[in-house]
């Protein structure tokens, strides 16, 4: 069977690296971008630390921040709006996966005009032409988005996370500049670290995996385990956020390429429905996926928990497994993840709905399990 792996054309790592941005955009060719942020990343002054440096290089660029938490699309067409307004030829967006997802959506429509209503793009959609440019600067070391051929968009009719999985899409060039999440809250840097943890550990565990994905991602499991409390803990440790920021960025170069699980089938509808933060519903869900999938990952689960820091040393297959599965859950409580779907306002008469999305989600079928409408019910009940 043949593998494919794709990657950015450039990236760049390192406490301030945005200002190698001038060079980028140099080397792209382009006149004119479209900044595409949050507002929160505005009022904080994130996204100014990035703009300052066009500023002092004289790069022209007009601002997009209506990005939501959980991108739709009338966000990605007001996205467009604003770029043809903007007469501009390239994208940089400043973010978390929202705003990375929306400059995704936003260049491929550009370049890919038959695409316009947007909900023709999820899946694997037949798309001809590259996304306009996109230099992409993560805010938070968790979706990779930055080095991913994914994006996610909400469509509001169907109330539907939309998993767009695209090679034209990926950002020509990525930034990882640890120092613009210094200023990312505890909690966030909670979620959106085990949100990196999930991606390695069902990329590692994905049917699609192989030699070359496993290496990525058990590394980037023993760098989120190492760091993320320290992260989270201590805000502005330079080492602990660099190593965040490393780690969340090779988790994606990984599962961009051989895919996900069940874990982010189920996490996709709390965010549709219930407008439950990514991360969060990963973290929560993640270490009673895990225990469903261990008759099929034996093999690779005592990998993880050593990977974790756990001495396996006169454990069995299934002790060596089952402490990776406590190891994922200890941390998660460490960061502070809720334990609950109860505690962020779910309840039982929710499950069916979430359930038969989850199974129809196109992140469920790499699960190494197979998995059911009733196996899914039952998930859902356990951490309700």
């Amino acid at each position: 069977m043949v593998k494919r792996f794709i990657l950015n054309e450039v990236s760049y790592f390192g406490p301030g690296a945005r200002k190698v941005l001038p060079e980028a955009v140099e080397r792209l060719g382009k006149k004119k971008a479209l900044v595409v942020t949050d507002p929160g990343l505005i009022k904080f002054g994130v996204a100014s630390m990035v703009t300052e440096v066009l500023d002092q290089a004289g790069i022209a660029y007009e601002v997009f921040s209506e990005v939501k938490p959980n991108p739709t699309v009338s966000n990605v067409k007001s996205g467009i709006e604003a770029f043809k307004a903007a007469n501009a030829d390239m994208l940089i967006a400043i973010g978390g996966g929202s705003a990375i997802d929306t400059a995704k959506g936003i260049g491929i429509v550009i370049n890919n005009p038959e695409f316009e209503d947007i909900v023709s793009l999820e899946g694997t959609a037949p798309t001809r032409h590259k996304s306009v440019p996109i230099i992409a600067l993560p805010t938070t070391a968790g979706t990779a988005a930055e080095t991913t051929i994914n994006y996610v968009i909400i469509d509001e009719q169907k109330q539907k996370k939309m998993v767009c999985v695209d090679p034209n899409d990926i950002p020509a060039v990525a930034i990882i500049d640890a120092e613009l999440m210094y200023s990312l809250h505890p909690s966030l840097t909670a979620a959106t670290g085990m949100d990196a943890l999930t991606h390695a550990i069902e990329g590692y565990i994905t049917k699609g995996a192989w030699p070359m994905s496993d290496m990525f991602e058990l590394e980037a499991i023993r760098m989120i385990s190492s760091n993320l409390p320290t992260a989270v803990t201590e805000p502005k440790n330079a080492e602990a956020r660099d190593a965040m920021a490393t780690a969340q960025y090779i988790a994606g170069m990984a599962f961009s390429n051989v895919g996900l699980g069940l874990v982010h089938g189920m996490a996709h509808p709390l965010g549709s429905l219930f407008d439950v933060p990514h991360g969060v519903a990963n973290a929560l869900l993640l270490p009673t996926v895990m225990e469903f999938n261990m008759p099929c990952c034996l093999d690779k689960y005592p990998v993880i928990a050593q990977a974790m820091g756990v001495d396996t040393e006169g454990m069995s297959a299934e002790e060596a497994s089952a402490a990776a599965c406590k190891a994922v859950k200890d941390l998660a409580i460490k960061v502070g993840i809720p334990q609950h779907l109860s505690e962020l306002g779910i309840t039982r008469d929710d499950i069916p709905r979430l359930a038969q999305q989850a199974i129809e989600d196109v992140c469920t079928p790499g699960n190494p399990r197979d998995v059911t409408l009733e196996d899914i019910v039952k998930l859902y009940e356990m951490v309700l």
